[in-house]
């Protein structure tokens, strides 16, 4: 092997020689909307390749107190009563919020089945159960929606003793489920609510975002600054607030999956990040909003393209919507989200958040402007003109029914049973011991203890004829599909 090469180091510089840009996390943009005094303090260069290569803030140095009051002034800044900050992401601190809530816990955890594979894997660490709260489903968009206060109450009939519940809200495209109704549904039986808010870390500093789940009840909000916020990759926070979570538990949990070496660059991005929001929030993410409704009218204008927003909204959809999430359904051209983001990137050097059968959502941040926005409309319109006739995706798009898949073992028991490696084919009626999800947005199609189906089989090997991307996956190409033994 050829020692001299280093292909990640490779990969940064060819990403900034080639101009490329990315309307996706890291919010920061490459630095470009870091408050100034934080790339004083840490590096323009840090921000722009988000390498994260410094000295750490590790337990020894936690002692002089910094990082606590760097905590404390978090909590006060969005109006929570704790806050804790992680290096590892909101992978960590939801998993964290799980087992302070239900670890231990026979009654288990109400989740919300639309929720992010960290969470899968905070079931399989733990042990707790499952019990799924199912998302509500549009069948025509094939689309998801998240639960709705009824459903989580019905789901509290069905599981009377679970230790509490767990939605996600925004979801990665941007829409939001009604947390103050959910909450009240959860504390009318002395049950806490966490809130996966991994896409909301901007929502408590402008009022014309989304409701933030501390104002209107929840008992803990994770959140991930590094994605609408301006924070490094890997930059999450958890709150806490009322006296249905015990904080000192919940930090406890932290500490038994935080590294005992956390990077002090995370942490320092994280504190510029609130000082930032506090004194100019406002007006960043007022400029903001300003510039994706632009961006949103002038995609709407483009043939074959829909910028969704009405239909994403009203009684039996999402409760409220980020605007910053520009959700655009190109079906009408006929070619896929997935045709469109890699002609994209291939011919436009711009990079998305996220792609499926029939849609491509960008994601906007205070580091955007009117160049940046025209390159994204641009883009769009000359991809849609140029289209011509393209060729239908072959995807097999399943009933909402055929993704309710029974579960049959616990998450952890099925990922640590005795397992083997079937033809995709033979999968069918087995118990699966892996998770297969596509990502982005990374929502589990398949999670360990559930009996697979032949609809879901169908679905995910055509998605990836057609450019899904399954990375958890044993079998990238899925001929085969990892199940729990019989013998």
């Amino acid at each position: 092997m050829d020692h001299s090469t280093a292909p990640l180091v490779a990969a940064v510089a060819e990403y900034h020689a080639l101009g490329r840009y990315g309307f996706t996390p890291p919010g920061h943009r490459q630095g470009r909307g870091t408050d100034t005094r934080v790339l004083t303090a840490l590096g323009t260069d840090a921000f722009a390749a988000d390498i994260l290569a410094s000295p750490g803030l590790d337990d020894r140095l936690a002692r002089g107190g910094q990082l606590g009051e760097a905590e404390e002034l978090m909590a006060d800044a969005v109006g929570a009563e704790s806050a804790f900050f992680s290096t590892c992401g909101s992978s960590l601190s939801v998993k964290a919020a799980m087992m302070a809530v239900a670890g231990g816990d026979d009654g288990g955890l109400l989740v919300a089945r639309d929720s992010h594979k960290s969470i899968v894997a905070g079931l399989i660490f733990s042990g707790v159960r499952p019990h799924w709260i199912t998302p509500r489903w549009d069948a025509e968009r094939h689309f998801s929606h998240p639960p709705s206060p009824a459903q989580v109450e019905q789901a509290w009939r069905e599981n009377p003793h679970a230790a509490g519940a767990l939605i996600v809200s925004p979801s990665p495209y941007g829409t939001c489920a009604d947390i103050r109704g959910i909450a009240e549904v959860c504390h009318a039986r002395g049950k806490p609510l966490i809130v996966d808010e991994a896409w909301g870390a901007h929502l408590p500093f402008h009022p014309d975002l989304p409701t933030w789940a501390m104002d209107v009840g929840a008992d803990v909000c994770v959140v991930s600054v590094h994605k609408m916020g301006m924070g490094f990759e890997q930059g999450s926070v958890f709150h806490v607030q009322g006296d249905l979570v015990d904080p000192k538990r919940l930090s406890r949990c932290a500490d038994l999956l935080m590294t005992t070496s956390p990077n002090v660059l995370i942490y320092a991005a994280l504190d510029g990040w609130r000082r930032q929001m506090v004194e100019f929030g406002h007006d960043l993410l007022g400029g903001a909003l300003s510039l994706a409704r632009r961006a949103r009218a002038d995609i709407d204008q483009i043939s074959g393209l829909e910028v969704m927003h009405d239909d994403l909204l009203g009684i039996e959809a999402s409760h409220d919507l980020d605007l910053l999430q520009v959700l655009v359904d190109v079906s009408a051209t006929g070619a896929s989200g997935y045709q469109a983001a890699d002609w994209l990137r291939t011919h436009r050097r711009l990079d998305l958040g996220l792609s499926d059968h029939r849609r491509v959502l960008a994601t906007l941040s205070p580091a955007d402007d009117s160049t940046s926005v025209d390159a994204l409309v641009d883009g769009l319109a000359l991809w849609s003109a140029g289209l011509g006739d393209p060729a239908p995706h072959d995807i097999d798009l399943p009933k909402p029914e055929d993704l309710q898949l029974d579960t049959v073992l616990l998450p952890r028991d099925a990922f640590f049973a005795r397992t083997e490696a079937v033809p995709a084919a033979q999968s069918v009626g087995r118990i699966a011991a892996e998770q297969l999800t596509p990502y982005p947005p990374g929502i589990p199609v398949i999670v360990p203890g559930e009996r697979i189906d032949a609809a879901v089989v169908d679905y995910l090997r055509t998605g990836i004829a057609a450019g899904m991307n399954i990375p958890d996956a044993d079998d990238p190409r899925l001929d085969t599909i990892r199940v729990v033994a019989t013998r």
